[in-house]
């Protein structure tokens, strides 16, 4: 199974740093650069996707709720309507730097609550699939890789719209396939043996064990890695080495 590493970047704004992006973007394949809404602002979006065209790393736009203070991480009742806009205010925006660079937006993976809500709402799954759609047929959209699967992408064809299915190694799942909440104590794995006992199961059965241990079947595309947690470069190092043998 090849999977590749994608992670969230271009998470800085103004004086304010978030990550290694520098140290981490060559150990990744797919970079998903944040679009001013949550994270970033027109310098460091600039600046992350130059970086990540140096590096020959996937370019996905990473759009959120307008919720600077909350990190993208709080829901906002948005109408359809608000929903498409936002999603075509923060693609368009990155877009122009990537043709600024000569690369593209090759596919979105909404941020935080958004990411959340779409999972949970069709309505949201709808809207933004609306949205990819009408502004370039081309884009993916990457979701969380569940049971639900061929009910998504059945939706997805609709707006022939491709999909890429993410996975979370290091966060636990409840047995619907869903991710543990991050209000639990549980939702985040801190051991990275264990986590690295995951990626083999997952790349060479394609299966994951939920938080009481029941074996879920998840397709993957793509293994989500976090530069922003402690110790996090030597360990998407771990990682990459681990998916590349």
């Amino acid at each position: 199974m090849s999977i590749k590493l994608n992670c969230d970047m271009g998470e800085s704004f103004g004086i304010w740093k978030m990550g290694l992006d520098n140290e981490i973007m060559p150990y990744i394949d797919m970079a998903n650069l944040a679009c001013g809404f949550h994270a970033s602002d027109a310098l460091t979006m600039n600046k992350s996707v130059s970086l990540a065209k140096e590096n020959g790393v996937i370019i996905g736009a990473h759009p959120g709720y307008q919720d600077l203070v909350g990190f993208g991480r709080r829901s906002i009742a948005c109408s359809n309507e608000e929903i498409r806009s936002i999603v075509w205010y923060q693609v368009g925006a990155l877009s122009a730097f990537c043709k600024v660079h000569d690369t593209k937006v090759s596919y979105v993976k909404p941020h935080g609550a958004l990411y959340n809500d779409m999972m949970k709402d069709a309505n949201i799954f709808n809207t933004i699939l609306n949205a990819i759609s009408s502004y370039d047929k081309n884009i993916k959209l990457m979701i969380l890789s569940s049971p639900k699967n061929e009910e998504y992408a059945t939706i997805a064809n609709i707006y022939n719209i491709s999909l890429l299915y993410e996975v979370f190694a290091d966060r636990n799942y409840n047995d619907d396939g869903s991710l543990v909440s991050r209000s639990e104590n549980n939702a985040v794995i801190h051991d990275e043996k264990e986590v690295i006992t995951r990626v083999k199961n997952l790349k060479e059965k394609g299966t994951l064990n939920s938080v009481s241990g029941k074996e879920l079947a998840l397709k993957v595309d793509a293994l989500c890695v976090h530069g922003d947690t402690q110790n996090a470069l030597e360990f998407i190092k771990i990682l990459r080495k681990e998916i590349s043998v």
